[in-house]
């Protein structure tokens, strides 16, 4: 299901919209409280409990976001007999017809204005299993209130407690490092985080899940309020997928079911021609492993034939660690690639399905003439730039026009800073902006790695991945990322689905890799690679 991520002022034209088109706000917020409660009691049910033992907190708030919370605990009760906690901000309306479905139902509610010391809320939070935040959701506006602030950091002091429950956020998925404490389900958005902007009021709680309405907004897939969304659950409230806000979004996250829809098939008729040939060129005397990385990952990927192209040196170094690979055994001026390394390339052209080319390349000026030398020639293979071909492409005059159409460019922070004639802060500060931006006025896709990697088609439209993990941030996994993509493109998918697809699997085996070893640091570029069947295998493939 393609998931649109859109900013607040769209989602609320969404919900004007529906309730225009028979689909009451009433109605939004029942369906949002069961989505919330069906969400908890999943959790929970995993725990083991019996659901007359599940003890759950709602922080309400005083808006839209408490009403939400407050449906979904009158449920948890009626339909599961949880024992439910509703602990209030601020007095709801006086007709409010939730806050009267809960008195009625006899369930415990208290008053943050008659807890001065906020006892009840750290007893209430100490003997829970789970915590939801249902203060302000996209309703938030920064700086919060002082009294917000206040309670926030109770409950912040109260979770850091010992305590006795299980958590139920502890699993393989979603490793937390607190398992005595109880879990936190934010609502919507944790309160204090802007959901345009990510900005974060520094009070904010972290949650270990943040369950979404209607669209992902782009704060929650933004740093810093990012760090404090933990995993993103989207609950689309079964609305029509016409509304315009909805059918026009131009920005999607890219999903399990995204990534499943565009794994190229196996057909049992087949040979290695089948799968493609894709031409790796890279390396060095300085980093000789990183085409190695990228040739394991384009035949993890399902390439049939994989060629590296490097240095005559490196070639000889591989060779005996890359059973599967040919080689092109390439010129080269001190274990750097040279001008004279073009032409020999290109006799390679008419026999490969993609072309990936920059991982370990090196500066060498001598190199930054090899890589103009293939530019200016036509016909190229479909082309991944990466790594070292990027910053040495920043240095060739006009370069945006040397570039075929179609061309996947993947730079990190740094190597887009080079490209755009800026700083990796300033990259990341406008992220967004800049790889749509770019995309458009260079015509190429733009991976743009980091955290919710970012993929962005010359036409505006725009993927981001769900993945936010340390375990990529080390030295060689975008080489794995860069073969991964190229066998992609030599299978025949477009450029941006190539890109998407690759970046989804990539982000996959960097999870379970770090599931495998037992820790997000212990990763290894290596162990990505050979985390690739297990990503596949995971969509069906």
């Amino acid at each position: 299901m393609t998931i649109p991520i859109l900013p607040v002022a769209q989602v609320r034209a969404a919900e004007v919209e529906a309730n225009a088109n028979g689909v009451p706000y009433a109605e939004m917020m029942q369906r949002a409280g069961r989505a919330i409660a069906a969400r908890i009691a999943a959790l929970l049910g995993a725990t083991g409990k019996a659901a007359a033992d599940w003890r759950v907190v709602f922080l309400i708030g005083p808006g839209n976001n408490g009403g939400d919370g407050l449906v979904a605990g009158r449920v948890l009760a009626a339909e599961f007999g949880a024992q439910v906690h509703f602990y209030l901000l601020a007095p709801r309306a006086p007709n409010d017809a939730l806050m009267q479905a809960v008195r009625d139902a006899g369930l415990t509610i208290s008053m943050a204005a008659d807890d001065s010391g906020f006892g009840v809320l750290t007893q209430a939070v100490c003997g829970a299993l789970i915590v939801v935040d249902a203060l302000f959701g996209i309703g938030a506006r920064l700086p919060l209130s002082e009294g917000a602030i206040l309670l926030l950091s109770a409950t912040s002091q109260a979770l850091s407690r010992p305590h006795s429950a299980v958590q139920p956020f502890q699993s393989a998925e979603q490793p937390t490092a607190h398992p005595a404490r109880p879990a936190m389900l934010a609502v919507d958005c944790p309160s204090g985080l802007d959901c345009d902007s990510g900005a974060l009021e520094p009070a904010a709680l972290s949650a270990n899940e943040t369950i979404t309405m209607i669209a992902v907004k782009p704060g929650l897939l933004t740093f810093p309020g990012a760090e404090a969304v933990g995993r993103l659950t989207i609950a689309g409230l079964e609305l029509p997928a016409d509304l315009s806000p909805l059918k026009s979004a131009t920005s999607h996250l890219f999903t399990a079911d995204d990534a499943s829809a565009l794994l190229p098939p196996r057909s049992l008729n087949s040979h290695k021609g089948t799968f493609g040939h894709v031409l790796v060129a890279g390396g060095s005397a300085n980093y000789s492993g990183a085409p190695a990385l990228s040739a394991r990952a384009a035949y993890r990927m399902g390439a049939g034939l994989v060629t590296v192209a490097t240095p005559a040196p490196v070639a000889g170094w591989l060779a005996g660690a890359l059973q599967e690979c040919t080689w092109l055994p390439l010129p080269h001026s001190q274990g750097a690639l040279t001008a004279d390394a073009a032409p020999l390339m290109r006799e390679q052209w008419a026999a490969a399905s993609a072309l990936v080319i920059g991982m370990g390349l090196g500066r060498n000026p001598a190199t930054a003439d090899f890589l103009t030398e293939l530019l200016i020639a036509r016909h190229q293979p479909p082309l991944v730039l990466d790594a070292d071909g990027l910053s040495l492409l920043s240095t060739l005059p006009g370069w945006p026009e040397m570039l075929p159409p179609g061309t996947i460019i993947t730079p990190h922070p740094g190597e887009m800073g080079r490209l755009c004639g800026m700083s990796a802060q300033e990259v990341v500060a406008q992220r967004w902006t800049v790889a749509l931006e770019k995309a458009a006025e260079w015509n190429v896709v733009v991976l743009l790695k980091g955290a919710h990697t970012l993929i962005a088609a010359p036409d505006g439209q725009l993927r981001v991945l769900p993945f936010k993990t340390s375990a990529l941030a080390t030295a060689g996994t975008g080489d794995v990322l860069a073969g991964t993509i190229g066998t992609l493109r030599a299978q025949g998918l477009s450029p941006f689905d190539a890109a998407s697809l690759g970046g989804f699997m990539h982000g996959t085996a960097g999870e379970l890799a770090a599931q495998k070893l037992g820790s997000e640091r212990a990763v290894c570029a290596g162990d990505v690679v050979e985390a690739l069947p297990a990503a596949i295998a995971a969509l069906g493939g």
